[in-house]
Formats: structure tokens, C-alpha cells, sequence
């Protein structure tokens, strides 16, 4: 949450009202904020002095404008250019992926969309062998329907790493 936070604002200077705006507009169909877990990120943020913030006084409205830090910069350039982490993929190839364009060199996006495209390939090779012990199975005739359903879930999950490789190959490829 903290990395996409810096990511709006290094975009532009925010209230937490406008970020959490931001993230309804945009990044909501594919990570989800409240109100409450906004104002934690910015605090924790504020804590470890990657992000400031100005007082105006509007309409006789106090409000706080959050801006980066230099030291909040680093913070978002090394998570954006770093390895994912964490078992949610699409989340976190989305979230890169919505902030790529605020890295100017045509080749550090490409080693972002590389390690993307690495990621999801393991990840989808994970899935695949699983998929193959799972045909080994002997399965009890009363888990057959239920049975089914996991395979269901599991050709799901496939095919979307599937899509996500190659959407991400493609994306990886246009980028040379």
C-alpha cells in the first residue's frame, strides 16, 4: 500500500481526500484502499520522513498536502524496480505496471517487465506441476464433485498466469 501511495504522489501532491479519489478512479480495479488504511499509509510514511506535507487553510478548511520526499523517491524507485515479493502477482505486476511510465529509461522498464514475466512464469510452472500430481490422484468417489471444482479453480488460475505471461511478454517485447 505504502509504494502505490508514494506512486500517487509522486505523480502530483495530495490530500488523503484526493488520494483516496485517486485510488476510486484508478487504481481500484485492481487494488483495493479505505479511508482508514490511506490515513495508516501516509502515517507510516510520515514516520519514516518519505512524505511531508504542507498546511493550507481553504475555504476556511484546514487541509494537509502530501508530497515525496527524496528519501520517499528512493523508497518507490527501488520497490518499482525491485523483485516482487509477496504471493499476489497480479496485484503487484498491476500495481508496477500502473506506475512504469515514471521510470525515463526505456531499459530499466524493460527489466521491470523482465522480472514480471519471470515471476509469472515460475508462478504458472507452479501451478502446472500441480496440475500434473493432481491427474496421479486416486480420488474417493464422494469428493468427485468437489473435486471438480478445485480442478475448476485451478485450470481458472492457470489460465489467467497463462494470460498474464503473455500479456507481459508482449508488453516485455514492445519495450525493445
Amino acid at each position: 500500500m505504502s509504494n502505490v501511495v508514494l506512486g500517487l504522489l509522486m505523480l502530483a501532491p495530495h490530500t488523503i481526500y484526493a488520494l483516496n479519489k485517486q485510488f476510486e478512479q484508478t487504481i481500484s480495479l485492481f487494488y483495493r484502499a479505505s479511508l482508514g488504511s490511506l490515513r495508516s499509509a501516509l502515517t507510516g510514511l510520515l514516520e519514516r520522513g518519505e512524505v511531508e506535507f504542507d498546511e493550507l487553510v481553504e475555504n476556511g478548511r484546514a487541509k494537509k498536502v502530501y508530497r515525496v520526499t527524496d528519501a520517499g523517491r528512493a523508497t518507490f524507485l527501488a520497490w518499482l524496480t525491485g523483485p516482487i515479493r509477496g504471493s499476489d502477482l497480479e496485484t503487484a505486476a498491476l500495481s508496477k505496471l500502473f506506475f512504469l511510465g515514471l521510470l525515463p529509461d526505456a531499459a530499466a522498464r524493460r527489466a521491470v517487465l523482465d522480472d514480471i514475466v519471470e515471476r509469472a512464469a515460475a508462478d504458472a510452472a507452479t501451478l502446472e506441476r500441480y496440475d500434473a500430481q493432481l491427474d496421479a490422484l486416486d480420488v474417493p468417489p464422494q469428493f468427485a464433485e468437489v473435486f471438480r471444482y478445485q480442478r475448476a479453480t485451478l485450470a481458472y488460475g492457470l489460465g489467467s498466469h497463462r494470460h498474464g505471461l503473455e500479456f507481459f511478454e508482449r508488453l516485455r517485447d514492445a519495450e525493445r
